[in-house]
């Protein structure tokens, strides 16, 4: 899972990238512009979304995000704490709305809720060469058996799923595990598809030569 974490202040931006970190791949950014693009360049699966940021007002983001129809669950982190602050926010588009400061396991809590809730309403099943991926499960399966994944081969598998058959280019797959800031240069996506590939087998990723990778029937 892919979450973009809004957070003007460095201290707590600091704390939450590092707990959210063990669980989810997460980008970080600290104004409303770089939210903006961000999001644009990116897709996440939920957003995590302070209200006081320096260049604007995150409520504004969110009414905009819901009038372009984007579905994303948005969590928003505030110190506002007054009631009608918590209803604006709701009623705007928020899913939930947690006050600072709070406990991680409660924030942590609210993620995974929110998570469930939004892949219950887009039940996604991919199948190519006997591989497939559950949505709902966050499973994948070879021949119908459970495969269990690292996290980071888990997403390259599931980008390359999504357009199984087609090429899909490195810089794209860097982005899936490592978010924005990778190093495209780097061979970190060469080792990671080598272990993808011991555990669904060598045959099922071919090298695009000069651009990236393809799945493909053994």
């Amino acid at each position: 899972m892919f979450l973009l974490l809004v957070e003007d202040d460095l201290g707590l931006g600091n704390v939450l990238l590092k707990i959210l970190s063990r669980t989810y791949r997460v980008d970080w950014v600290r104004t409303l512009s770089l939210a903006k693009q961000q999001f644009q360049a990116n897709d996440y699966d939920l957003i995590l979304l302070d209200l006081g940021l320096p260049d604007g007002d995150g409520i504004e983001w969110l009414m905009q995000l819901r009038q372009s129809n984007a579905d994303q669950p948005v969590l928003i982190l505030s110190a506002r704490d007054g009631l009608d602050d918590r209803v604006q926010g709701l009623d705007t588009g928020a899913d939930d709305y947690l006050v600072k400061p709070f406990e991680p396991e409660e924030l942590q809590a609210r993620i995974r809720v929110l998570l469930r809730r939004h892949q219950g309403r887009h039940h996604e099943i991919c199948a190519f060469g006997g591989l497939s991926y559950d949505s709902r499960l966050d499973q994948f399966s070879l021949h119908n058996e459970p495969l269990s994944l690292p996290q980071k081969e888990a997403q390259l598998l599931l980008t390359l799923l999504q357009s199984a058959g087609n090429k899909v280019h490195r810089e794209r797959l860097l982005q899936r595990i490592y978010g924005s800031g990778n190093d495209s240069e780097s061979n970190t996506l060469d080792v990671h598809i080598y272990a993808l590939r011991k555990l669904i087998g060598k045959d099922r990723i071919e090298t695009v030569r000069g651009f990236g990778y393809r799945l493909v029937q053994p």
